[in-house]
């Protein structure tokens, strides 16, 4: 599996409203539920908050990947968002998260949103397509950084 398989310019925000990681995480869900992607999005919502319960889904560096596995998916894709005055996930490192990928998997999927975040994180271990992703103005400028690590 490829992340551009999952990665859709419709399912980018590249100026979040939020203020809070629920407020983010709600606001990252909406594209997924517009776009067709989700059963019920309250539902959904339960499980990437359920998840959240457990531990922080803020990585560090200036990056969160809140994410849920639930039958309420119809299909496997991941949103991004970037937030300027950064929110708080409250990270190991203490950073406001610019960068926020929400991942939404069915819950019949064998471990696929393990291996999506496996891919995000080794992406987003390089400080420069970190930064990029930060640079970006256009939904296509996203997809050509997303593309250019792939």
């Amino acid at each position: 599996m490829k992340i551009t398989d999952i990665f859709y310019p419709s399912l980018i925000k590249l100026n979040l409203n939020a203020s809070s990681k629920e407020e983010a995480i709600n606001e990252l869900a909406d594209l997924i539920d517009e776009n067709g992607f989700l059963f019920d999005k309250v539902l959904y919502l339960k499980e990437v908050f359920k998840r959240e319960a457990l531990g922080s889904t803020g990585v560090g560096m200036g990056v969160a990947i809140p994410h849920g596995k639930s039958k309420f998916v119809k299909e496997a894709c991941v949103a991004f968002g970037k937030s300027l005055k950064g929110i708080n996930f409250n990270s190991a490192d203490g950073s406001l998260a610019h960068l926020i990928f929400l991942i939404a998997v069915p819950e019949d999927t064998d471990n696929q949103h393990l291996k999506i975040l496996a891919t995000l994180s080794r992406m987003l271990i390089h400080q420069e397509f970190r930064e990029d992703l930060l640079q970006t103005n256009s939904l296509e400028e996203v997809m050509q950084v997303i593309n250019s690590q792939t």
